[in-house]
């Protein structure tokens, strides 16, 4: 084989940190996933309870990235910022814990790039429309994206008054 034609060092090394980068997180949260195109490109599923809400569950669909693709477009270590989300009651909702300011709270994250990219939810509750809104957006250090996703899960009387006496 000539020397134009074996892997360089970083190059090996690219495609280990790839693979380990793979085998990492987000797959206890993985409820489905399909193929997207012939380049291994998937649509993932994953269920998103959040936290501080027992009585709320999530779910974000998002783009990942085949190696193949990886290969033949380069920037190894990033997926596109696009995500979407839906979510619904799954029991009763107890605002005492949850922060009601107007920027709401981030509730989930993962990442997208190596370094500087980033997938969120964020919860805002609105008492005065009884409901709780969910966000998807990307967060990027430099430049911020305008790619969002919402959903909103209603609230009871009882659970805004609640909410406002605390």
């Amino acid at each position: 084989m000539s020397d134009l034609m074996k892997p360089k060092a970083w190059q090996i090394a690219a495609v280990c940190a790839l693979f380990a980068l793979a085998g990492c997180g987000r797959n206890e949260r993985n409820v489905g996933a399909f193929s997207n195109d012939l380049l291994g490109n998937e649509i993932k599923v994953e269920a998103l309870p959040d936290p501080a809400l027992p009585g709320v569950i999530c779910h974000m669909a998002y783009f990942e990235r085949g190696v193949i693709d990886r290969a033949t477009n380069g920037n190894w270590f990033e997926d596109p910022s696009n995500s979407s989300v839906a979510c619904q009651r799954v029991g009763p909702i107890d605002l005492k814990s949850v922060d009601l300011g107007k920027s709401g709270e981030e509730i989930f994250s993962q990442r997208l790039s190596l370094f500087f990219k980033r997938n969120a939810v964020r919860r805002i509750v609105d008492l005065q429309n009884k409901s709780i809104l969910y966000v998807s957006h990307s967060r990027e250090i430099v430049e911020g994206s305008a790619k969002m996703s919402i959903s909103t899960v209603v609230l009871t009387d009882a659970e805004v008054a609640a909410a406002r006496t605390r």
